[in-house]
């Protein structure tokens, strides 16, 4: 059978390409695949253990099996709530490729009911580890970050009693001083508000898959990732996660 299997980040770099057509035997699995690029980057070893992967676009585990025309994504480190109904007007999530409009999406979120709206943005600074940037570059899978920022809204909206959230990330070049993302947190009270954007950035920086390459005056780099959750790593789970 063939595969489609998606390289992002340092995985572009190390093998040179972003995606590949794979054939596999009948009934190979998540682990036979990753085994395969493991063979082709031995020294990258360790590397294997910490990435996460998806099929299909939704996370997988390393036992699950693969079908014709499966999508695989292998995906390097990026930079359980209440059963409660979620409104889909009460999130909005938004990839971007120009600049993020902080101002008028406070002023959109914003109602007579809300006593706070607090808002987080990630900007473009100078330096990184003593080293002079020049600019970033950011990458995604898309579709599937894309959905799980939703998932990550409506995780928030179901645990933390605010109103309505907006996670917005940019992809592309951004220069110095430019904002990479924006969460905004609408809410009756403020601790809510500001416990529930915490929560939103802490985890889309483990868990949605967008990637940063740094261009410094001396070089170029992948941004290390932070890790994804164990439960999510190509070598940290075996059971079923899609």
């Amino acid at each position: 059978m063939r595969v489609r299997v998606l390289l992002f980040g340092v995985l572009k770099d190390i093998f040179g390409r972003s995606e590949d057509a794979l054939d596999l035997s009948s009934g190979a699995t998540v682990s036979d695949l990753l085994e395969h690029y493991r063979r082709l980057a031995p020294e990258k070893g360790k590397f294997f253990g910490s990435l996460a992967l998806a099929v299909n676009r939704e996370y997988a585990g390393p036992g699950d099996a693969l079908r014709e025309g499966d999508e695989v994504a292998l995906l390097p480190p990026v930079s359980g709530g209440a059963e409660t109904a979620v409104r889909p007007e009460s999130y909005q999530c938004e990839i971007v490729r120009t600049r993020i409009l902080t101002e008028q999406i406070i002023e959109r979120i914003k109602e007579r009911e809300d006593g706070a709206v607090v808002a987080f943005e990630g900007i473009v600074r100078n330096h990184t580890r003593n080293r002079q940037t020049l600019f970033l570059d950011y990458e995604a899978y898309e579709p599937m970050a894309l959905s799980q920022m939703n998932a990550l809204a409506e995780k928030v909206l179901a645990n933390y009693k605010v109103r309505e959230i907006a996670i917005v990330h940019r992809l592309g070049r951004l220069e110095i001083g430019e904002t990479s993302v924006l969460i905004v947190v609408a809410s009756a009270h403020r601790a809510a508000a500001f416990d529930a954007c915490r929560v939103a950035i802490d985890t889309l920086k483990r868990t949605v898959p967008i990637w940063k390459k740094e261009h410094f005056t001396d070089g170029v780099t992948w941004a290390d990732g932070e890790p994804f959750p164990e439960e999510l790593r190509a070598g940290g789970h075996s059971g079923e996660v899609r």
